[in-house]
């Protein structure tokens, strides 16, 4: 398989397999190694070029046309807004157009070199998504020399450096290093981002990766939300007090994260808190219950993924980034299945039986996404009201 294009090569991805393409370079220059996914949203592509939870790998995306409405410093979901993501690469079918959109400050190839981005486009992705279909997520390196001249030694000694994700914790990359205060709540048109006033609860979050949409999802609850590193301990987060605790979303093997977060997940489940976890933290959390995870052949990637919510019966499509799912058949007694994807039957969510303690695979904040999920946010918080003795709140997207 090779890729297409009109004018000389300037990039090149090249799978551990040998498959060599070539394109047209954007974004940053120089070369870097990651693991290959697709994701199939046809929007928010610059919330995922931010989303902590791709570091280590390389996006191809599905949807043609990629960068039309420029980009923005309010769409940015890594904390860090002046760090990157973790992510290595991106690859599109066509070239980046001029953006066409009241809100784009710039244009995305200039921000893809600002945050040090190296991307690829001119490739044949529908090949590639194939390609990865049938073979499961590859490992490779892309590049971008202006002047199209490629070391392939250097390239190769580049790939081979880089060991996979299979038993690789990214978390303690993206995660925050120092603890801090977040009260910002979610967007609405014409007003922005808000900020909570007079917050009833208060929450600690343990940041693996955390997006800015979830904690400003969280904090819309009227919550005072701390953020601590993916390194803290239960004594860390015991000292704060929280009414509730929440386990972040994040990149990398939960199996090797859980080295040193399963033993504070499992302290914190024995204080009856309420606890909440998504994608990576839903992931910790049934390792600190007793489960297993697995890696997925091609991951979950994408805003349009159909979960039905076994305690309601409704279905509901929602965002999914993740290359590793928790084994459903190894939950032990006592832990529940609330959530199923409709794709391919995997674990889409869990809860302890008469316990305040719940976690989703997917991205319920919709940033990119739907808000047929936002209802758990309010579960989560409901869980709160119950033990201070407060009328529940309605859930509701």
């Amino acid at each position: 398989m090779s890729g297409w294009q009109e004018t000389p090569s300037t990039a090149v991805l090249i799978l551990r397999d040998g498959t060599r393409l070539e394109g047209r370079g954007i974004g940053a220059v120089g070369a870097s190694a990651g693991e290959v996914c697709f994701n199939t949203a046809m929007t928010g592509y610059q919330e995922i070029l931010t989303d902590p939870s791709y570091a280590g790998q390389i996006i191809t995306f599905t949807f043609p046309h990629i960068g039309n409405v420029g980009a923005n410093d309010e769409d940015i979901e890594t904390v860090n807004m002046a760090g990157a993501s973790g992510v290595r690469g991106a690859v599109l079918k066509a070239d980046i157009t001029n953006p066409s959109n009241y809100r784009a400050a710039e244009k995305l190839d200039a921000w893809l070199k600002k945050r040090g981005i190296i991307g690829i486009a001119g490739l044949d992705t529908r090949a590639l998504t194939a390609l990865i279909r049938e073979k499961g997520m590859a490992d490779a390196v892309i590049a971008h020399a202006p002047d199209g001249r490629f070391d392939d030694a250097a390239l190769k000694a580049e790939l081979d450096a880089f060991p996979g994700l299979e038993g690789l914790d990214l978390a303690k990359e993206v995660s925050t290093t120092q603890t801090y205060k977040w009260d910002e709540t979610r967007w609405r048109h014409g007003e922005g981002y808000g900020r909570v006033e007079d917050p009833q609860f208060h929450v600690v979050a343990i940041d693996f990766g955390a997006k800015r949409n979830i904690l400003r999802c969280i904090a819309d609850q009227g919550v005072r939300v701390t953020v601590v590193p993916a390194t803290a301990t239960a004594e860390d987060v015991l000292a704060h007090n929280p009414d509730g605790i929440f386990l972040s979303n994040g990149p990398g093997d939960p199996a090797a994260t859980g080295d040193y977060a399963v033993p504070t997940i499992k302290a914190l489940i024995e204080t009856g808190k309420p606890v909440f976890g998504i994608c990576l933290g839903h992931q910790l959390l049934a390792l600190a219950l007793g489960g297993q995870t697995v890696k997925m052949h091609q991951g979950h990637h994408g805003a349009n993924h159909p979960v039905k919510d076994l305690t309601t019966g409704k279905v509901e499509i929602t965002s999914m980034n993740h290359g590793f799912a928790v084994d459903s058949d190894s939950l032990p007694a006592g832990i529940t299945q609330t959530h199923v994807s409709l794709f391919d039957g995997s674990n889409a969510g869990l809860a302890v039986e008469g316990k305040p303690i719940f976690s989703v695979q997917y991205h319920p904040e919709a940033s990119p996404g739907p808000h047929d999920a936002h209802y758990l946010f309010t579960r989560f918080l409901n869980h709160v009201r119950e033990q201070k003795g407060i009328e529940k709140a309605a859930e509701h997207a």
